[in-house]
């Protein structure tokens, strides 16, 4: 079953074709770097690039499968949680086709799809159930235990900032520019993790749930105790900036792996954990859990490609093939506030 999928959630223009759930055919993003001088998506600039962008990532998307739209068995999109003015523009394209060619639409919820994005270019039996999904993506910092691929129970969430959200304002803080995440790696590549001691929020022994005010708060007070007049001032031996992302971007790690190591109590049949979305792509974290997975006996999955990590249509494709009996011929409504 071949889907042609669209994902605008936010500042990518995505567009999709994968067969069975798995095996990617083409698989094209469009960034905005316009939001980088804003320090953050600005809604509207988003809207208007997705409208501009949508038609030239699809018929990109189409070349590269080497396939012709009539080939297509469904088309899905994005249905939210997002942006509501991107989640629109992918949404009316959609529709659009889908009443064009007469194929049906299949609603997909971003996280889901994520959840999704450790099946593309792999079999569809390598995750083992039951799994535990972190999944770390723009303002969603989630843990699901994820029975089959259609069932899933969350069991805790952020609540405050989400993970990713205090990247990007650790970066601002300290004047590094957006998004914030890659940057921040980067610096900690060359900095001392144990330099300075960033607090671990205790929302109780039992809480899965997580928290990532106290760090950036944290963060703000020391990068406050360097500031003169307004600005950072480093000198020739002076590695404040490296020492506090590397220390932010451990604690991030130890904060998570606390909350899996909970999870594996409370649940000890879980077989997999898969770390999934965007900071997904981080390398550090990635190897704590991946250290914490194999001291458990248990299975670790992220996405195949670091493409996968971030945003992408292959993955609502994916999480489609799973949902065929969501597919409709009415109108799909975008609902960025919409609920897994």
């Amino acid at each position: 079953m071949k889907i042609l999928a669209f994902e605008t959630s936010c500042d990518d223009t995505a567009v999709a074709i994968v067969e069975d759930g798995c095996r990617v055919l083409a698989s094209v993003r469009v960034s905005q770097v316009e939001h980088n001088e804003w320090g953050g998506v600005v809604p509207e600039i988003a809207a208007r690039l997705h409208a501009e962008n949508w038609r030239g990532a699809l018929e990109q998307c189409l070349g590269v499968a080497e396939i012709s739209i009539t080939a297509i068995d469904a088309l899905a999109v994005t249905q939210g949680p997002g942006l509501q003015t991107s989640l629109l523009s992918g949404t009316t394209a959609a529709n659009f086709l889908a009443q064009l060619y007469q194929k049906p639409l299949i609603p997909v919820h971003h996280i889901y799809g994520h959840l999704c994005s450790v099946f593309l270019d792999r079999d569809l039996n390598t995750v083992q159930f039951p799994a535990l999904v972190l999944t770390v993506s723009g303002g969603h910092t989630d843990l699901y235990l994820w029975k089959t691929a259609t069932e899933w129970e969350k069991l805790g969430g952020t609540l405050d900032d989400a993970a990713g959200e205090a990247f990007d304002k650790t970066a601002k803080m300290l004047g590094l520019g957006y998004p914030g995440g890659p940057i921040v790696s980067k610096n900690a590549e060359n900095g001392d993790r144990n330099a300075y001691q960033l607090p671990v929020p205790n929302l109780g022994k039992d809480s899965l749930d997580f928290s990532f005010s106290g760090v950036k708060a944290a963060v703000y007070r020391l990068i406050e105790t360097r500031k003169d007049k307004s600005r950072l001032v480093p000198t020739e031996d002076d590695n404040f900036i490296n020492d506090l992302c590397a220390s932010f971007e451990s604690t991030v790690a130890t904060i998570f792996t606390k909350k899996i190591t909970t999870a594996l109590a409370q649940h000890p049949g879980v077989k997999t954990l898969c770390f999934v979305g965007g900071v997904s792509a981080n390398t550090h974290i990635r190897k704590a859990l991946e250290t914490l997975s194999q001291q458990s006996g248990i299975q670790f999955l992220r996405p195949e490609k670091l493409e996968y990590c971030t945003d992408n249509a292959a993955m609502i494709a994916s999480a489609a093939y799973f949902q065929k009996d969501r597919a409709t011929s009415a109108y799909v409504e975008a609902d960025p506030r919409l609920k897994l």
